[in-house]
């Protein structure tokens, strides 16, 4: 069971921005992070839990300190297929920008992770209100997210499942900061709009390439650098989307 870190409300328990390992959140100036951290309380990722889904209204945006989660448009028929992948590198819950937000996706966990950072939409709305460093932030962020999607859109129509399933794979391994981590290949099957059968086969060849290992739910990269190459250029050119808003907005707002 993972335990609950205590609220961040508690003055002594509020990182400083280039502590915090949310990365939008450190990319702040510490002027313009003090009342967003007052903003804050910590909460676990628990695998599978759902954070948003579809009709809802939008209660909390999360900012995610490590582990990562997938943003899934659902079909008619009930599957999902997966539009986003955001870590530590993002927020989760944007659309709650507007008054009365409601998500037309489901936010699901697929990385655990014990701190997360939760902020009310309430909250939320105010600070994107000020028009100040945090919303010059979150608008670069929003422009990147949208670069991101287009490029897993083409990506997905373009591109082989031996490809796709590599770009996931090291997206996974980025945002999880380790070379084992838990995955099913019924999730990959989702998250890659595949069927399982062919996930198993794709999933084969990477094994028996020596660039991966699978076994018992649980997957082991083994060659980053031949993984890299497996994969399209949509890893690179998404990845490099989403590093730019943090390497440029420190920060956000100078003129």
């Amino acid at each position: 069971m993972v335990k609950r870190r205590p609220a961040l409300r508690d003055p002594s328990n509020r990182p400083q921005p280039i502590d915090n390992p949310n990365r939008l959140l450190a990319a702040l100036p510490a002027a313009d992070y003090t009342p967003i951290a007052q903003s804050l309380t910590v909460v676990p990722l628990k695998l599978k839990d759902l954070l948003h889904k579809p009709g809802e209204r939008i209660q909390h945006v999360y900012f995610p300190g490590a582990g990562f989660c997938s943003v899934l448009t659902v079909l008619g028929d009930g599957r999902m297929v997966e539009v986003a992948t955001i870590g530590r590198e993002g927020v989760l819950g944007a659309s709650a920008g507007r008054d009365g937000g409601m998500s037309h996706s489901v936010t699901m966990v697929q990385g655990e992770s014990e701190t997360c950072y939760r902020m009310t939409a309430q909250d939320f709305r105010r600070e994107m209100d000020r028009r100040g460093a945090f919303y010059e932030l979150l608008t670069q962020y929003f422009e990147a997210l949208m670069g991101f999607v287009m490029q897993s859109t083409a990506c997905n129509a373009v591109h082989s499942v031996e490809q796709r399933l590599a770009r996931w794979l090291l997206m996974a391994q980025d945002r999880m900061d380790a070379d084992e981590f838990p995955l099913t290949q019924e999730l990959v099957a989702m998250m890659l709009g595949a069927s399982r059968p062919t996930v198993t086969v794709v999933a084969g060849t990477l094994q028996r390439a020596g660039l991966i290992k699978y076994r018992h739910g649980r997957v082991t990269i083994v060659d980053r650098e031949a993984l890299e190459n497996a994969s399209c250029e949509c890893y690179r050119a998404a990845t490099n989307l989403l590093k730019s808003v943090i390497d440029g907005s420190r920060p956000p707002g100078s003129r």
